[in-house]
């Protein structure tokens, strides 16, 4: 995938976060993303994936609570609410969270 070709990305959550993480395209479209200022989506352990990408240093975020030390061991901010929008970065905890993360991921295409 070009990061050039697409307006954003939505990083999964369950445990293919933890497989994706492993696969330096997927790293490196990532970063492209993060750099570019595109949405970039998480939703419980989706943050895996942003923490081996190396983004998450002084970003506000959530996730599922099961990763928090991880996040904040990468350097984010862990904050215990259904969505969190820190610029590009729209983080949810889990799937009871999707009707407010799925409006915030939407929202920031409109800007």
């Amino acid at each position: 995938v070009d990061s050039s070709q697409v307006d954003g990305l939505l990083v999964p959550g369950g445990w293919a976060p933890d497989k994706l993480r492993r696969y330096p395209q997927v790293l490196q479209l990532v970063k492209d993303m993060d750099a570019a200022a595109k949405p970039i989506g998480q939703i419980c352990h989706a943050g895996w994936v942003l923490i081996s990408a190396k983004i998450l240093s002084g970003r506000k975020v959530t996730s599922t609570p099961g990763i928090r030390d991880d996040m904040e061991n990468a350097g984010a901010v862990w904050i215990d609410e259904p969505v969190v929008v820190d610029g590009n970065l729209i983080s949810s905890r889990r799937p009871p969270d999707l009707p407010p993360y799925a409006k915030a991921f939407v929202d920031a295409f409109k800007g």
